[in-house]
């Protein structure tokens, strides 16, 4: 007699149970990194392949939680990738150095344009070697940190010589895009550059004139700019809120944080779209 109401009760929680916690588990790999090894998760679909492949950039707060070696927010991605049939690798730049999250550090020993650079590249390499790799559709994703050294990889001046084919194209979520402006950045990949209006972490104004000192010189480079969005706009069920000077150490130093429904949903939208080019 109380069968049915263990069905109900079964229901209900796979009902309220968040998306990412029936999502695969991913695959930890080691990449050859010079003499180190660089660690990384791999979110691969069923099958034999060849399938396209993005390699994921995670920000200055690293990959991991305290409790799973990939945040929900970026298996919140892996998802929505998985389900296009793409695989996903999140190369892990803090943990394979043995560090934790870099946003509040006033010396990073950890750059976006060294050593998160050779982090990409250690990646694609690796991805080139493996059989289930469709190699002329690997693509670049980044959030902040992660998409700062995404706007590094992908300038002509990094063009991969003996590496052919390039990277498919690129997307950045809301990089600090300062230096990049002021450097005259152009890049040689398609990429599309994700970023909110209100965003008071990274510069808004910077991405676009970046964005558009780019234009006529550069492969094709396109900015959206959300206007009701703050940084981490994306990440799914975070009330906005500002940041303290007491919160976690994986947030930046100061600044807004929040889920902006309209502008998230667009966004998976977009990435789908820019990524099957």
């Amino acid at each position: 007699m109380r069968f049915p109401t263990v069905v109900i009760a079964l229901t209900v929680l796979a009902m309220t149970s968040p998306a990412w916690a029936a999502s695969p588990a991913p695959q930890a790999v080691e990449i050859p990194l010079g003499t180190a090894t660089l660690r990384a998760q791999l979110f691969r679909p069923e099958g034999n392949g060849p399938f396209p492949v993005v390699i994921a950039l995670h920000g200055c707060g690293g990959l991991g939680g305290r409790s799973e070696p990939v945040q929900s927010r970026y298996r919140d991605w892996a998802d929505e990738l998985l389900k296009d049939g793409k695989a996903v690798l999140f190369p892990d730049s803090y943990g394979s150095r043995e560090l934790g999250p870099q946003c509040r550090v006033k010396e990073r020993r950890i750059t976006a344009r060294r050593e998160r650079v050779g982090d990409i590249l250690a990646a694609r390499q690796w991805l080139m070697q493996q059989g289930w790799v469709a190699r002329d559709r690997i693509s670049l994703m980044g959030w902040a940190n992660g998409a700062s050294a995404l706007l590094w990889a992908v300038r002509p001046q990094l063009l991969l010589r003996h590496a052919e084919p390039d990277f498919r194209s690129a997307v950045a979520f809301y990089p600090d895009c300062r230096l990049s402006s002021g450097l005259g950045w152009s890049t040689r990949v398609p990429t599309l550059v994700l970023i909110g209006a209100k965003d008071d972490v990274s510069s808004p104004p910077a991405c676009r004139q970046m964005v558009e000192g780019a234009h006529g010189r550069s492969a094709l480079t396109r900015i959206v700019v959300y206007p009701s969005a703050y940084h981490d706009f994306d990440r799914p069920n975070l009330p906005l809120h500002a940041i303290g000077p007491n919160t976690d150490a994986a947030d930046p130093e100061k600044g807004h944080l929040g889920t902006d429904a309209e502008a998230r949903a667009d966004s998976q939208r977009r990435v789908a779209e820019w990524l099957a080019r």
